[in-house]
């Protein structure tokens, strides 16, 4: 179970802190969160309105937050607020930005230049993009996002399996196939209009939180927004800490963050690798008198037997060592699964000692 470290303690968790982005970042402790998720202004650098063929305004973004004076002035902003968000970051943490093409290129040199460690692009497709109404540029149906470690040596978050059994079975891809907000999930404002024009949908963030944090980890989303990532967070069992300099956009956030419930213990467990499973030393078993010493264990092929010792070793014949040695010995193997390898009689039927493992893992979780 995960303990909460001094500075943790001391975090502002599951609320929206509201004002600039850079100065509420470095009023958080250092090394205290574990995951960024960072939705920055993509500067635009729209001109004069965009309008449909039957001459309809697109409501595109055209507010004040997302534009500035030049290259320079985005890229200076940029520097500041990764680097605030670096501080942030426990030693094992990541982040992840997103951007498109107006943007994304800048934020990544940049994220190299603070010393983050770039771990994936990938590629949102958006499979029902806005039409491209000019017909000047092919349509714009996808954006761009970074995951990247602290550093070259973080220990990063990657629940392998979790995405995998997202994916039916099949190794997940840096190219996700997902739709825009639209319908019951984009948020309107009291006049009917979009709450915010850039709303990120439920389901690309959980992907995200499911594929790189686990439950109780603290996710920080530094431009919150009507609050996506901190209703994804709630949903599956994480903290979240959201900094929104508009206030409009902060009561919409609360509102919708009020009504979420948490998934229950049991519905956020997540597939996991075998190695990410408590470690089990076969002696384990023998202190615990789940075997005796003394007791034979047999090959699964039925062909070799060993004794259990005292000390959790084996020994067959002149072949002594562990479960993993001595089954190697025995078929003249470089190495061997000793826990796949053994069982030993019960009732007259032949048992994989491994049950006894995972006997003893499903107490350990407990």
């Amino acid at each position: 179970m995960k303990t909460k470290t001094k500075s943790a303690a001391a975090l502002p968790l599951n609320t929206i802190l509201a004002g600039d982005c850079i100065e509420a970042m470095n009023a958080l402790p250092e090394a205290s969160i574990d995951l960024i998720f960072a939705d920055p202004p993509y500067n635009l650098q729209l001109k004069g309105e965009l309008h449909r063929p039957d001459n309809s305004r697109v409501d595109a973004v055209d507010d004040a937050w997302d534009q500035f004076a030049s290259f320079k002035a985005y890229d200076d902003f940029t520097r500041a607020w990764l680097k605030a968000a670096r501080r942030l970051l426990k030693p094992n943490g990541a982040i992840w930005v997103i951007g498109s093409y107006h943007n994304i290129f800048r934020v990544g040199a940049a994220l190299q230049d603070q010393g983050f460690w770039i771990l994936n692009d990938v590629v949102w497709r958006k499979s029902n993009p806005m039409p491209n109404f000019r017909g000047k540029r092919f349509t714009n149906a996808h954006e761009t996002m970074i995951w990247a470690g602290k550093d070259e040596t973080s220990k990063y978050t990657f629940n392998y399996e979790a995405l995998k059994a997202l994916n039916e079975g099949i190794q997940m891809r840096s190219d996700w196939v997902l739709p825009i907000c639209t319908g019951h999930e984009r948020l309107k404002d009291e006049a009917g209009d979009k709450a915010h024009p850039t709303q990120k949908p439920e389901s690309l963030l959980h992907r995200i939180l499911v594929g790189s944090t686990n439950p109780g980890d603290v996710i920080l989303d530094p431009f919150f927004g009507t609050g996506t990532t901190g209703a994804v967070a709630k949903m599956l069992g994480r903290d979240f800490i959201g900094i929104e300099r508009e206030a409009a956009y902060r009561t919409v956030a609360e509102k919708r963050i009020a009504a979420v419930r948490k998934f229950d213990r049991e519905a956020l467990a997540v597939s996991t690798s075998k190695r990410a499973e408590p470690r089990v030393p076969f002696g384990q078993l023998v202190e615990r008198g789940m075997l005796r010493p003394g007791e034979e264990l047999y090959s699964m092929n039925k062909r070799y037997k060993a004794k259990v010792r005292a000390d959790g070793t084996l020994i067959g014949g002149e072949v002594k060592g562990s479960i993993h040695q001595v089954g190697a010995a025995f078929e003249k193997a470089p190495s061997c699964n000793g826990w796949t390898y053994w069982c030993f009689k019960r009732d007259g039927k032949h048992v994989p000692i491994d049950l006894l493992r995972q006997q003893i893992r499903s107490e350990m979780g407990n």
